[in-house]
């Protein structure tokens, strides 16, 4: 199911026709609170009264031109404005990006002088850049953006995915500059090569990278976050940390609107920073089909929606 679910996530004829759908549309809002800004600040005003902080992130990625490219950063540029404006005691909204609608498929240096101008805006404003991880055709010039930006600024996070086997030397690569991580599993299909294909395997990557990044963390060398919703995996995390000595503030854990929201709160409860990615905008479609791959009760929950 999880092969076939991501093999339509990449269908173009399948993009064109799915969101026009009734059933799908309803179904999305699972994962986002509607297609606009307004949308997503709306829902960051409730997530912050319940002390829990936002990130955005507007959908689409593997833009067409520069232009385009542009147009993304000064979308993005206007909501950090507007977020200061109305800043908040939660404390204010973060960016996560995909590289490919920053103009990565264009050219690299164009791409990175535009990150830099989003890690300035973001650092005027007292807030974060993240770059969201593609596919793995993407991961190394990723990493190469990270690297410049981290020379540059103290502001900037990237994405580390479990499933790939080279995870490890990427963390111990980017550790050197004082990054902010957010572990996922990942989302992409990967081939065997290169990639944990078991759940046992990735989990098993995920928390040794965790384990990682943590201490690295507690001496405050990096900004750990654990973007998962396996409330089990974050457990064995605290665990072990815990008998570190580690402080649970430490870990943060970052978690998409609408799923498992209960279970974030707990996790604030017991000292854990908790973070929701706010996701909105109209071209949702393969990123939604690569959330129901994530999980089978996602498959279940949007075939509920053919139900009037």
């Amino acid at each position: 199911m999880r092969s076939a679910l991501l093999w339509m996530a990449r269908n173009e004829r399948l993009a064109g026709t799915i969101p026009k759908l009734r059933f799908a549309q309803r179904a999305v809002r699972r994962f986002m609170p509607g297609e606009r800004a307004e949308d997503a600040f709306a829902a960051a005003e409730r997530l912050r009264d319940e002390r829990i902080r936002v990130l955005f992130t507007r959908l689409g990625e593997n833009l067409a031109s520069l232009e385009e490219a542009e147009a993304v950063a000064a979308h993005y540029r206007h909501i950090i404005a507007r977020d200061a404006e109305r800043r908040h005691v939660a404390g204010p909204v973060e960016i996560s990006i995909k590289p490919t609608q920053l103009g990565l498929d264009q050219d690299q240096d164009a791409c990175l002088d535009i990150c830099r101008g989003l890690a300035r805006s973001c650092a005027q404003s007292g807030t974060w850049f993240w770059l969201d991880m593609e596919g793995s055709d993407y991961t190394d010039r990723t990493l190469d953006l990270a690297d410049a930006l981290l020379a540059e600024h103290d502001n900037v996070g990237i994405a580390v995915q479990a499933c790939l086997k080279r995870s490890a030397g990427d963390v111990q690569r980017l550790l050197r500059a004082r990054p902010a991580i957010r572990l996922v599993k990942g989302a992409y299909d990967e081939p065997a090569t290169i990639a944990y294909r078991e759940r046992g395997e990735v989990d098993a990557n995920f928390l040794g990278l965790a384990l990682i990044a943590a201490e690295a963390a507690a001496k405050g060398r990096a900004r750990l976050a654990l973007g998962t919703h396996d409330v089990e995996l974050i457990g064995q995390i605290r665990t072990l940390t815990e008998a570190q000595g580690i402080a649970p503030e430490t870990l943060e854990v970052h978690m998409l609107y609408g799923i498992r929201e209960q279970e974030l709160r707990r996790l604030r409860d017991v000292g854990h920073p908790a973070f929701s990615l706010v996701a909105y905008g109209e071209a949702w479609y393969r990123w939604y089909m690569r959330r129901l791959a994530e999980r089978p009760a996602n498959v279940v929950f949007a075939l509920r929606q053919l139900i009037p």
